[in-house]
């Protein structure tokens, strides 16, 4: 049940079945869902509800004229194995009971009151737009960038087309201990004969050949037990061809026994940290080496702890970073809730790019949708929302920008949970038909407003996979929304 991501108990299941079979009688109206975002939560969202409910229909809503959020925007593209739920994605879009309607901006095109009057049940799956900011002098010096910004220049965001990174520095500096943190690092080193086989976009290959950039610090304000990247990433970073990892053994000083009773995960990622900082450059493979000596200049990276960020130096004309202050921190407490405490003393670090990677961030969508600024996230029990029968949420915006595409999965099922017994016990109310998107079709054409439906984005699609197989890539992700919407003669 909702909550619990335990099985539906027989009774709902039995409930399950029987509407499945008579929800095509004229005596119940299909419940109409809408599910506002197309990424994981949105889509795994949808798949659960239509899955359960044979009579439910369910339209998704994009601000985009493309789908898959994240999925196509987030993930690294060299890790084109965790691309491949956009093929459950697209099954579950060409569905009867599932519409798509991209290019279309819920707060600005439609409200969400507007939403309530056309579907039985609103579901908000938005994710996180926007990022954390660091909070301290110098973040705005031309040089600092926010890791989302960064990862969206190098994925196609089009928010983000433009950013035109400097990239002209040997050193980088990325704020964050994060999977995200590691994969900017590993993109920022890789050979370009990787990088060429991916579908990062053209203009940020273009731009990665002719960087300077040699050495890449993660820093994090605690220590090495509490770091939140994963044991794939960090093995990858440091298995990655041509760079060579720094760490300080002194780090890692005691840590064995710390982690002897730790969960097994969290205890293979710290051994395979010391192992790293303990290892002799001999005993590298012959193979590894050789991409060292290889590599037109040796490239490096490392891990930095117990530091936070004080200030972003500027160079003496006050307009790019030089650098960063760093407060040294000594930890209070163990484990995951181990507080940085600055200690008093500081160290300054030169580089000339800095990656603020800590963390994403969700905006409130509408006025009428109910907001916590403080934790970023939409108040909710089980994905329904605070005081507002009939309106949802899950993904990020439900329990805040953490965890990977699994936990998403399991987060959305929750909350289709919540919303597919909501309609069991009535507490939505399916006896009026509601108009779904025929309703919300007249708004939008009012608004001059073109929704953009799935065959349309097939068609982007197509034309992404062939100018790709021409440079010998997955697809050449177009960048541009208005050269999208011209494909598909909008």
């Amino acid at each position: 049940m909702a909550g619990t991501g335990g099985r539906a108990p027989l009774g709902f299941k039995r409930w399950l079945s029987s509407s499945s079979s008579s929800s095509s009688s004229s005596a119940t109206p299909a419940p109409r869902v809408c599910v506002v975002g197309s990424g994981p939560a949105g889509f795994y969202t949808a798949q659960h509800i239509l899955k359960h409910h044979g009579g439910a229909q369910v339209d998704i809503y994009e601000k985009l004229p493309v789908p898959f959020g994240l999925v196509r925007f987030g993930v690294a593209p060299d890790h084109p194995e965790v691309k491949n739920v956009i093929n459950a994605f697209t099954q579950t879009a060409r569905l009867e009971r599932c519409a798509y309607y991209g290019n279309v901006t819920v707060g600005r095109d439609v409200t969400v009151a507007e939403l309530q009057q056309a579907y039985h049940a609103v579901v908000l799956s938005y994710g996180a737009e926007d990022n954390r900011v660091l909070g301290i002098p110098g973040e705005n010096l031309s040089g600092v960038y926010s890791a989302r910004a960064f990862v969206g220049w190098y994925n196609g965001l089009p928010e983000n087309r433009d950013l035109k990174p400097d990239l002209s520095c040997e050193t980088a500096l990325i704020l964050g201990h994060g999977n995200v943190a590691l994969d900017i690092a590993r993109i920022l080193l890789s050979p370009l004969g990787l990088l060429r086989k991916t579908d990062i976009t053209d203009c940020s290959l273009a731009a990665l050949a002719c960087s300077k950039v040699k050495r890449v610090w993660l820093v994090g304000r605690r220590g090495p037990l509490q770091v939140a990247f994963t044991i794939k990433e960090l093995r990858e970073m440091i298995n990655l061809p041509g760079a060579r990892p720094v760490l300080n053994p002194a780090d890692f000083t005691g840590l064995e026994n710390a982690v002897k009773d730790a969960p097994r995960p969290r205890k293979r990622l710290t051994e395979l940290m010391i192992k790293t900082a303990l290892e002799k450059p001999g005993e590298k493979t012959m193979e590894a080496q050789a991409a060292v000596a290889q590599a037109a200049e040796p490239r490096e990276w490392g891990l930095k702890f117990q530091r936070s960020p004080q200030e972003v130096l500027p160079t003496p004309d006050g307009r790019r970073a030089r650098g960063v202050r760093m407060a040294l921190t000594r930890l209070e407490g163990s484990g995951d809730s181990a507080k940085a405490i600055p200690t008093g003393d500081v160290e300054e670090l030169e580089c000339g790019l800095v990656l603020s990677s800590i963390g994403y961030r969700s905006l409130p969508l509408d006025p009428a949708v109910p907001f916590d600024t403080q934790r970023g996230i939409i108040p909710n029990s089980s994905g329904r929302v605070d005081g507002v029968p009939g309106l949802y949420c899950s993904g990020w915006v439900k329990r805040g920008p953490t965890g990977v595409i699994i936990t998403t999965m399991n987060d959305s099922f929750d909350t289709a949970q919540s919303v597919l017994e909501d309609l069991q016990v009535g507490i939505l109310d399916v006896s009026t038909s509601r108009e779904g998107f025929g309703a919300v079709e007249s708004i939008l054409r009012s608004r001059g407003v073109r929704p953009v439906s799935f065959s349309d984005w097939e068609k982007i699609d197509a034309a992404e996979v062939a100018r790709g197989k021409a440079a010998g890539k997955p697809r050449e992700k177009i960048v541009d929304p208005q050269e999208m919407l011209r494909l598909i003669g909008h």
